[in-house]
């Protein structure tokens, strides 16, 4: 893994090997970049980019760019300067847009790594006016305009009053943006409340090129692709279409460690606040990983909620009790007697458990599971 804070390399560079790693984390690069193209398939002629933000949802900065940069995608968006540093390491000749926009002060980082802001707000927009004319500098921005998100971006108002300066030279937008709200739900009529606001505000923009799909977006259709599309979780395997089945490649594989197996007799406890009993004699698989390396304690079995479970020789079993810190019980009776064995592995996310149904399973999303997958992991990159 490339380091580009040098004061962080010693750390992550104590980041275990296969065999002293409780779990292993396997990220195919092949079926990103497999994503990314189905994407830009269905997208033609409008460009498709990349978000990467968030150490590319987790899989990894630097060999997601190096991966999608190879494959053809010119334009990437990032969260902050960090993480557009480390894309321009790997493409210096992309277009990298700053989601997050300018922190006060940081204008001269965006010049330095031409950079383009996300520019939120009126004021940011003065500030970033401000310091191209006092440093000459002709970096290009994009304007985001809010159209029902209420997060960032400019209201309808301010970026209605605004658009005669599209028409005026030098004006220095490169790109028109907003971000819808429900995509992922086809019928929510805020989709259409936004596409419709959006096209309106296009039309006081035109020439300068437009942004509005995400990965779901993608699938509402032609009418929300404009000039651009940005997908981000598609890309890393999860499901843009909850209702629908995944016409995404899974990306990533997770298998955590058996450390032990114990046998529980009947009415014992197992966990931190004695929260699941046995209710017959039973064999307990202790798996080596837990909150601290991403796996939500909210995973774990409670009152009212049914837990979320592991594959473990080719069969779901349910958690038993809390997610620890560094570890989590697993049922495994119904395996019988001899299965599973110290050293062997669960599956946490695979073929036979995606990352949708543990964060269902979790009461959250992919998005979540995947960036918080944990750095204690042996990480192994196939399809590079």
């Amino acid at each position: 893994m490339t380091v580009h804070d040098p004061d962080l390399r010693p750390a992550l560079d104590l980041a275990p090997g296969e065999t002293e790693a409780a779990g292993i984390l396997t990220i195919d690069l092949a079926a990103i970049e497999a994503n990314w193209k189905t994407l830009a398939a269905m997208t033609l002629p409008v460009e498709c980019a990349a978000a990467v933000k968030a150490n590319a949802y987790g899989c990894g900065l630097d060999p997601v760019t190096r991966k999608l940069a190879k494959a053809g995608c010119r334009t990437f968006f990032v969260a902050d300067l960090f993480e557009a540093r480390g894309v321009r390491a790997i493409a210096p000749a992309a277009t990298i847009y700053v989601l997050n926009g300018m922190i006060p002060g940081s204008a001269q980082g965006f010049a330095d790594g031409s950079f383009r802001p996300v520019v939120n707000s009126i004021t940011e927009l003065a500030e970033w006016d401000a310091f191209l004319a006092a440093t000459s500098w002709h970096g290009g921005a994009a304007l985001h305009v809010d159209t029902g998100m209420n997060r960032l971006g400019l209201s309808l108002e301010e970026a209605g009053a605004l658009a005669p300066r599209a028409q005026s030279e030098n004006h220095g937008l490169t790109l028109l943006m907003s971000h819808l709200a429900c995509a992922e739900t086809p019928n929510h009529p805020l989709n259409d409340r936004q596409i419709r606001a959006f096209r309106e505000i296009r039309m006081l923009y035109r020439g300068i090129t437009s942004s509005l799909a995400n990965s779901s977006g993608i699938f509402l259709g032609s009418t929300v692709f404009c000039d651009l599309v940005r997908p981000g979780i598609a890309l890393y395997g999860a499901n843009p279409t909850p209702a629908s089945n995944n016409p995404m490649r899974a990306v990533i594989e997770l298998k955590a460690r058996i450390l032990q197996v114990r046998t529980v007799s009947r009415g014992e406890t197992v966990g931190y606040g004695a929260t699941w009993t046995a209710g017959r004699p039973s064999r307990i698989a202790i798996v080596g990983l837990g909150y601290a390396d991403g796996f939500s304690r909210s995973a774990g079995a409670a009152k009212g909620k049914a837990p979320a479970s592991m594959v473990i020789s080719g069969r779901r079993c349910p958690i038993a009790g809390r997610v620890s810190m560094d570890l989590v019980a697993v049922d495994v009776t119904e395996l019988g007697e001899g299965r599973p064995r110290r050293g062997d592995f669960a599956t946490v996310i695979g073929k036979e458990m995606t990352v949708d149904e543990v964060a269902a399973g979790m009461g959250t999303i992919p998005y979540e599971v995947l960036t918080r997958l944990g750095r204690r992991y042996h990480r192994v990159y196939v399809g590079a």
